[in-house]
């Protein structure tokens, strides 16, 4: 296996990125045995469903998903992974509220990894789920993503 990311190192690949960066998400907690990734993502107008409403679109809340998914395995292999596939089911609105993003490697094999997220709203209720997978395979030091 790679090298894993500290958070000093995923904040640098997150600052990096333009659309990341835009995203504004922030580390909470990295939890390498329980291969997880915890991320808060403050509520901005840009992100609203409709001007002043105060409620995420599903594009952004999406994003996020499959960006957290993929840094949490990400974390583990040393580097953000191309995505797969990956699917979102929006369980409730989000409004006027920041979220908490925790993403969970359930596999990290040798061609493959999948992360399920959960995001969450400001009270801890559940707003949407989404299971993502990554390609694994083409990861060595000699042929870097």
């Amino acid at each position: 296996m790679s090298k894993t990311l500290n958070q000093a190192e995923l904040e640098a690949i997150f600052a990096a990125s333009p659309f990341i960066h835009w995203l504004n998400l922030r580390i909470d907690a990295i939890d390498y045995e329980a291969q997880t990734l915890r991320v808060s993502v403050p509520m901005r107008p840009e992100f609203e469903r409709k001007a002043n409403s105060g409620q995420w679109h599903g594009g952004p809340l999406a994003s996020v998903i499959d960006t957290v998914g993929d840094f949490a395995l990400g974390m583990l292999l040393g580097q953000g992974l191309p995505t797969i596939n990956f699917r979102v089911d929006y369980l409730r609105p989000a409004i006027d509220t920041d979220l908490q993003v925790i993403a969970r490697v359930r596999r990290a094999g040798r061609s493959v990894g999948v992360a399920d997220v959960d995001v969450l709203n400001q009270n801890g209720q559940l707003v949407a789920i989404g299971r993502a997978s990554y390609a694994t395979l083409s990861i060595t030091p000699e042929k870097p993503l």
